[in-house]
């Protein structure tokens, strides 16, 4: 087997961020290239000397399951990062939203007797799980090399996220529907804008949980 027909087949074996897995190929054949290059300066002819370079490289079945590890981990890192950063984030953002607005509207005294153990709820899931995601990223990053299980940390948190999200969202929508808000709180701009950050925390947590937990089983 040649060269570019080894990387293109530990490409498609491989599974996980585009950069990473893009980095490892590329390490793959210039170490590849390197080895056939001493061997056609020994006087082998270009196409022998890649088949020797691939043959004591080792198969591409041998070869990938390390480097898929290494992709699963890059993956549980960045929802690691993820979730450290945009959980926290979210409760200090509604926080203090909360704490503005809607201000002195009579219907903020009248809420129900369960609303602010429901907010707190919700608000203490989001942080716990941001504390855990700085702890894997601690565990996935300087850690690491003390791990010698970091796959199922990967899935953890992907199974994290899979549970806190339906969670957050069944509080978010008691809380709003208790909450009598005045006419056109939805349309302030900070609100709104409270609101699409929030999606789109929800949205990189979703996406990433997915990619972790497809990745734990091919690992």
């Amino acid at each position: 087997m040649l060269i570019d027909d080894y990387v293109a087949d530990l490409s498609r074996a491989l599974a996980g961020p585009s950069g990473p897995k893009r980095d490892l190929v590329v390490e793959a054949r210039d170490s590849l290239t390197d080895t056939a290059d001493a061997l056609e300066a020994q006087g082998l002819d270009r196409a022998a000397a890649e088949r020797v370079a691939v043959e004591e490289f080792g198969e591409v079945a041998q070869i990938a399951p390390g480097y898929q590890e290494e992709l699963t981990v890059v993956a549980g890192r960045r929802l690691a990062a993820v979730l450290f950063l945009t959980l926290p984030l979210s409760v200090l953002i509604w926080s203090t939203i909360w704490h503005i607005f809607p201000g002195d509207h009579p219907a903020w005294s009248a809420r129900p007797a369960w609303y602010t153990t429901a907010t707190a709820l919700l608000d203490a899931i989001q942080v716990v799980a941001g504390l855990y995601g700085a702890l894997a990223l601690l565990a996935l990053g300087r850690g690491a090399r003390w791990m010698r299980r970091p796959v199922p940390i990967t899935r953890s948190l992907g199974l994290v996220v899979m549970v806190t999200l339906p969670l957050c969202g069944l509080l978010s929508l008691l809380v709003s529907a208790v909450s009598d808000l005045p006419a056109g709180f939805d349309r302030l701009a900070p609100v709104m804008l409270a609101e699409v950050a929030t999606s789109a925390f929800w949205g990189l947590q979703f996406y990433g949980a997915v990619r972790c937990l497809r990745l734990t089983r091919r690992a």
